[in-house]
């Protein structure tokens, strides 16, 4: 197939192609702008995400001290905590001493072993050649040192911080002054 080609025609192309390099060189632009854009925030989006991976790591690195830290204060306070009930425990028993009765066992009149009851006393005596069962009885005007086994309560007496006996013999009037 023939085709004429006519001026007109090749300036219509010319003109055609003139408007098709000038919307290339447009287009050329705007991507290498764009592109130009995408860089930037390429750099831009690795700078903070380099920040962000330091400050994380710095962020841990205080996480573990601090944690270490916890660690020792929670120890510290368990061990204050342990004390501080030790202490009340003490004072509990302190104050309860106070209305508290001491058994002590005598032999011969020195002491022997102190008992926290009565009953204690009564029960471990046995161990000490005496029957269970066996009558207790007041020493009276006998002398401590005048029997093998006595026992003699004592309580605690907080004006002078320690014990007392709790039965303390009536004096006995010396000479007959008035």
């Amino acid at each position: 197939m023939i085709r004429i080609v006519t001026a007109s025609r090749i300036e219509r192309l010319e003109a055609g192609a003139s408007t098709a390099r000038e919307h290339a060189r447009q287009t050329s632009a705007s991507a290498n702008e764009a592109f130009g854009e995408h860089v930037r925030e390429l750099y831009a989006v690795t700078g903070r995400a380099e920040r962000a991976r330091a400050t994380a790591t710095e962020v841990g690195t205080i996480l573990t001290a601090a944690m270490a830290e916890l660690s020792v204060a929670q120890q510290e306070l368990l061990l204050k905590d342990i004390e501080i009930r030790r202490l009340r425990e003490e004072l509990e028993a302190t104050r309860s001493m106070e209305s508290r009765t001491l058994s002590v066992l005598l032999h011969y009149g020195e002491p022997h072993t102190i008992y926290a009851s009565r009953e204690d006393l009564y029960a471990d005596t046995a161990t000490h050649g005496v029957p269970a069962g066996r009558a207790w009885v007041p020493l009276g005007e006998r002398p401590p040192s005048a029997c093998e086994w006595s026992c003699a309560a004592f309580i605690h007496d907080a004006s002078s911080r320690g014990f007392r006996r709790a039965y303390v013999p009536a004096p006995k009037p010396v000479g007959e002054a008035a």
